[in-house]
């Protein structure tokens, strides 16, 4: 985890510079503006330690105020930083093919002005655009034909969300449009595939409550994902038992008799020593076959010489990237971004995209869902 916060920062601090060279180079400021510039840039690189320290020390107002500032910051300068690379790609090939044809291609140069006013627009638009997606929650409906489910039990209706990231950004507002899609598909079962929880528990009480009163037949299930650890393992659980969540670490539960489901810990856990460190194939070897088995885990990774011994595993933490492009890089990490996939014999993975946001409160053609699965009996 600390390697991953060196990189981050390092890659980040580098992304102010490029912007900041970019920023003299097309319009040349002053000494002064220079300076204010700098100083805010850094303050913007600080940001998200300073958030996690107000809101340690239960200054709540402050800490959204610099969250939201700091986060959307983040987002508008990886979009600059994205756009800037394409113009900048743009202005070699125009250059490449200047010098091939022996001609100036004036018409198709851009400025420094323009190649640094292009981007700032560009990313200013999606970032607004983003904003207001976040906030628009897709209900996303698939089907699981099975042979599994008892007699009697012709459907069986699962409502997964994943990746809520309650907290400073991710409050009550969000949470009651995502709720809403929840209650609207009359669940049977409803999960949380991990990071439903990224704050204090100051933050949080009242949305427990919120949680309590969504009605659900057979109950809900949950289990901890990166940011769980990250915001305190102990205060996130005590959260999640009281949103009326059963949390899954390395372990399973019969549902009313009409499928099991089982759960395995983030392996962010092995950083502070409060890991479940139980195998999916130890887990899941001594269930019976024969009932349909629901794996919960909250990254979108198979387990070794596990892939048979479940019907169905439900993971997040891709967000599907979030913000396209990011979207290209978390796909080399995580090849299984999102979606529905087979990935055994009759064996399938559903990767959800997220019901909220982390970092900057922003979507870019990722759009977050809740997710209902409907298994369905085959005619016997």
């Amino acid at each position: 985890m600390i390697m991953f916060f060196i990189v981050f920062f390092g890659l980040y601090s580098c992304f102010h510079l490029f912007a900041l060279l970019k920023l003299k180079r097309a319009l040349n400021p002053n000494l002064a503006v220079m300076l204010a510039i700098t100083a805010f840039m850094i303050l913007m690189i600080s940001a998200p330690a300073l958030v996690r320290i107000l809101e340690r020390h239960h200054l709540a107002t402050g800490a959204r105020l610099l969250a939201y500032i700091g986060y959307l910051w983040m987002g508008l300068l990886f979009l600059f930083v994205s756009g800037s690379l394409l113009v900048d790609a743009y202005r070699i090939t125009v250059w490449i093919a200047a010098k091939l044809s022996a001609s100036e291609l004036s018409a198709l140069r851009l400025s420094a002005r323009q190649g640094f006013l292009i981007p700032v627009i560009l990313s200013a638009t999606i970032l607004v655009y983003g904003f207001f997606d976040a906030l628009h929650i897709r209900s996303e409906r698939l089907t699981i034909h099975t042979d599994k489910l008892p007699a009697g039990i012709d459907r069986f209706t699962i409502v997964q969300i994943s990746d809520v990231h309650l907290g400073l950004i991710v409050g009550k507002h969000r949470l009651a449009r995502i709720l809403e899609r929840v209650e609207a598909a009359e669940p049977d079962l409803l999960v949380s595939t991990g990071d439903l929880v990224d704050g204090q528990p100051n933050e949080l009480s009242e949305l427990a409550e919120m949680f309590r009163r969504v009605p659900v037949r057979y109950g809900k299930f949950a289990v901890t994902g990166n940011h769980e650890f990250y915001a305190g393992i102990d205060h996130s659980l005590q959260f999640t038992a009281e949103a009326g969540f059963t949390v899954l670490r390395g372990e399973s539960k019969d549902v009313a008799g009409v499928l099991t489901i089982a759960g395995v810990d983030d392996p962010a856990g092995t950083y502070g020593g409060r890991y479940r460190n139980i195998s999916e194939k130890e887990l899941l070897s001594g269930l019976d076959a024969r009932r349909f088995t629901l794996l919960l885990k909250h990254r979108p990774r198979m387990g070794k010489d596990a892939d048979d011994l479940f019907d169905l595993q439900l993971s997040g933490h891709t967000h599907k990237g979030q913000v396209f492009p990011f979207s290209l890089v978390v796909e080399r990490v995580y090849p299984r971004l999102a979606g529905l996939m087979e990935v055994g014999n009759g064996q399938h993975l559903y990767v959800s995209r997220g019901s909220g946001t982390w970092g900057p409160p922003v979507r870019f053609l990722a759009p977050p869902e809740v997710t209902v699965i409907d298994l369905v009996g085959r005619t016997r």
